[in-house]
């Protein structure tokens, strides 16, 4: 079952502007069984340019619903159906926007019928809507217009479904992904059912070996890249592998990061440990010279025992980290590992190092700076729960940190926050501590905020 959808705007952006006309076209696969169109009151100015190219005035959409108003009847129409439309990350984009802002996910498969034209009708010089009615006698009345653009685009499906058919294609399983992309034994149902929602997710092999575990803000849009990812022969070989696929939603990201950790180390999958991970590969250390100085050093992760202060995606992202420390604590850029040079650094030369790399400033006046560095660091606690977003709408996250040391996760009820905090500690379940999760949740707490940070005595 498929929904045809095409949409009017105030603009190109689904950030800052607002639909002003939305057309629904109803299609089960054979026929159109139903329409619904309306225009909508953007509450906003429709530009001129905008106008001219719509027809749509302020006058017309003055007295017509807000969007919340039919947005029950979006919901409705759509639901579990395939949506479709002609360039359909543009329609997509603002209807889930508008959604967004009442506080709703809205969340369809898609299917876009650009991109099916020029697989099934390659050769075209243009797959403007306009151009491709215009190239295949398909009638387009009312240009522009929502009802008009829907119901062209529908005339256009029913052709590219008949053409798809005498193929004996397979290209409308799973939009964006290609029947050589995926291995012979894969249920593709698996895959559009996939949430788009953060948590792990899992791949198996033929013989049901776990061969990978992910994690992601957006499980399904994950999944998908690792199907349409021909950089390197591992992915590709990978992905022909991929017979069986499982996820957990976490809710969290956090806690996605915690059980991703967790789930490699334990099952040791062999992609897992074939890919080398790009992002976080270096790691800020600090120790104390011969001479008492406290210094800080950029290094390789896999290079250290010991847990980073904080963690970089890139030697850059590191040396303009520092730099701003070094300016905000008045820190020598020799000792916090910046500048390199047999004398004094270069700001010592215009005098903003205080010469502590010539010896000048005593380790204790330099440290007294340095350690306060480290102080933002640790955790401000030392002992916590770090509550957060959780799989439900009633429902919290709980990480556990116990004398410094990752105890584990949980979930609660949203009720026993603030009534029964004393019971919060039984939701957890007991995870190991090492130095990958001690980075994980210092470099989370550095860089997101979180619901709440609640004290434990």
């Amino acid at each position: 079952m498929y929904t045809i959808i095409d949409i009017e705007t105030t603009g190109g952006s689904a950030v800052t502007e607002k639909i002003t006309e939305i057309a629904i076209v109803s299609h089960n696969g054979v026929k159109v069984t139903g329409e619904f169109t309306t225009l909508i009151n953007p509450e906003k100015k429709i530009p001129y340019h905008i106008t001219n190219l719509t027809g749509i005035t302020n006058e017309m959409v003055a007295g017509a619903p807000k969007f919340y108003e039919v947005a029950k009847k979006i919901v409705e129409i759509t639901q579990d159906k395939i949506f479709v439309a002609h360039n359909s990350n543009f329609d997509y984009s603002f209807i889930k926007n508008e959604f967004k802002n009442l506080g709703y996910s809205f969340a369809r498969e898609q299917l876009c019928t650009v991109k099916l034209s020029r697989k099934l009708i390659p050769g075209l010089r243009s797959y403007s809507l306009g151009k491709l009615c215009s190239e295949l006698g398909i009638e387009l009345n009312g240009r522009h217009r929502a009802a008009g653009d829907a119901l062209a685009t529908a005339k256009l499906f029913d052709l590219l479904l008949d053409l798809n058919r005498s193929n004996s294609s397979d290209l409308l399983s799973v939009p964006g992904i290609s029947g050589k992309d995926i291995h012979p034994n894969l249920n593709r149902d698996i895959i559009k059912e996939l949430p788009e929602e953060p948590g792990t997710y899992y791949f198996y092999n033929e013989q049901a070996e776990l061969i990978y575990v992910g994690k992601s803000k957006n499980i399904k849009h994950r999944v998908l890249s690792h199907f349409n990812n021909n950089t390197t022969k591992k992915a590709i070989e990978m992905k022909m592998n991929i017979a069986d696929i499982s996820y957990d939603c976490t809710g969290s990201e956090l806690i996605a990061l915690l059980k991703e950790s967790e789930d490699i180390k334990r099952n040791k999958p062999v992609y897992n440990r074939a890919q080398r991970r790009t992002l976080y590969q270096n790691g800020l250390y600090y120790y104390y010279d011969k001479a008492g100085y406290l210094r800080f050093q950029v290094d390789k992760i896999a290079n250290r025992e010991e847990v980073p202060l904080t963690t970089f995606n890139s030697q850059l992202q590191a040396k303009q980290f520092m730099n701003t420390l070094i300016e905000e604590y008045s820190l020598c850029q020799k000792l916090a590992g910046v500048y390199t040079s047999g004398g004094a650094c270069f700001h010592y030369e215009i005098r903003e190092c205080r010469g502590a790399c010539l010896g000048k400033e005593s380790p204790e006046d330099y440290n007294a700076r340095a350690e306060e560095v480290l102080l933002t660091f640790q955790y401000e606690l030392d002992s916590f729960l770090i509550i957060d977003k959780g799989r439900f709408e009633n429902e919290y996250s709980i990480v556990k940190i116990e004398h410094g040391i990752y105890k584990g996760f949980g979930y609660v009820e949203a009720g026993m926050i603030n009534e029964s905090p004393e019971l919060l500690h039984d939701c957890i379940k007991s995870y190991s501590d090492n130095k990958d999760v001690q980075q994980i949740i210092r470099s989370y707490l550095r860089r997101n905020k979180v619901f709440k940070i609640l004290p434990v005595d």
